[in-house]
């Protein structure tokens, strides 16, 4: 049973390397172009900060391989690019109808609904030009894969199919299917999607990919629930949005279905389940068995 990581490894210090990359990938991810408020509400959202645990878990994927986490980068990107339009979307007044994000005003807030959404879309088209275009060193049918990922990640059978159901259930007393349902197609599929993509592009084998999809659908359920009880047990100024924003409308959560310690009870086995998975790996495995310790144990 993988309960920590057991081999010498300076979590704090790669996380800081990690973070510091991906903010000057994004920064120079959005050049000089017209028009210019839309650039701005781009970028506002974009370079908001942010744990950017998606970005860091797809350059650990594909340091996992043996890669050039380099040559995930753009990819990681992409990634980041896509979370940043649910959340201007899932804050907007017709779905969230949420004030604060990340501290301070969300972008509906500061630029309107309409550009918010448009910036929000104009993301996403360029989350896909990051992978196709912006990748030169990646073989092509890897990109591909990618894309493919990505594509189903962000629409029906992903984010939007989740955000749909996570709407149709407000107010309604759902069981826990339902429930899981929501939470890994709303936020599992693009953590789950961030593990893949890094693999993918470092050129994994199946049963590596087999494991990674594993481990990466385990941490990203776990990373939901915590999210569920941070909701009810932290605050608005720690958390950087809305606390108690589940409990006002009124959405079922694992907190509210099983109870606190049940909840984390439930979060800390598929953590456990996740590390076992991929312990197996050894040192290359280091970044991912830590940043699973960091999902469970995280304050925000």
């Amino acid at each position: 049973m993988a309960e920590a990581v057991m081999f010498p490894f300076d979590f704090t210090a790669y996380l800081a390397k990690a973070r510091t990359r991906i903010e000057s990938a994004l920064d120079a991810s959005l050049g000089p172009e017209r028009p210019n408020q839309l650039r701005e509400a781009m970028r506002y959202s974009l370079l908001a900060g942010g744990k950017r645990l998606r970005p860091i878990l797809c350059l650990a994927a594909c340091e996992l391989t043996g890669s050039d986490s380099e040559n995930a980068i753009s990819t990681a990107v992409a990634i980041e690019m896509i979370h940043t339009m649910s959340l201007i979307h899932d804050d907007l007044p017709s779905m969230d109808n949420d004030d604060l994000r990340r501290g301070r005003p969300t972008n509906h807030k500061v630029y309107g609904e309409a550009i918010a959404i448009l910036a929000g879309d104009a993301l996403l088209t360029r989350a896909f030009e990051m992978v196709a275009l912006r990748s030169p060193n990646v073989p092509k049918d890897r990109l591909l894969k990618v894309v493919g990922e990505l594509s189903l990640v962000a629409g029906a059978p992903g984010l939007v199919g989740g955000q749909v159901e996570d709407l149709e259930s407000e107010g309604k007393a759902v069981d826990l299917d339902t429930l899981e349902f929501i939470h890994i197609h709303k936020t599992g599929a693009l953590l789950k999607a961030s593990v893949v993509c890094g693999a993918l592009i470092g050129g994994a084998d199946e049963d590596l990919l087999i494991a990674l999809s594993t481990y990466a659908k385990g941490i990203g359920l776990a990373f939901q629930i915590v999210d569920d009880i941070l909701d009810v047990t932290a605050s608005s100024e720690v958390l950087g949005k809305t606390a108690g924003k589940d409990l006002l409308a009124d959405k079922s959560t694992y907190p509210k279905l099983l109870g606190l310690d049940e909840s984390r009870k439930k979060a800390k086995e598929l953590i456990r389940k996740s590390k076992d998975v991929i312990h197996p790996w050894s040192d290359k495995a280091a970044p991912l068995l830590s940043l699973a310790d960091y999902i469970i144990n995280r304050d925000r």
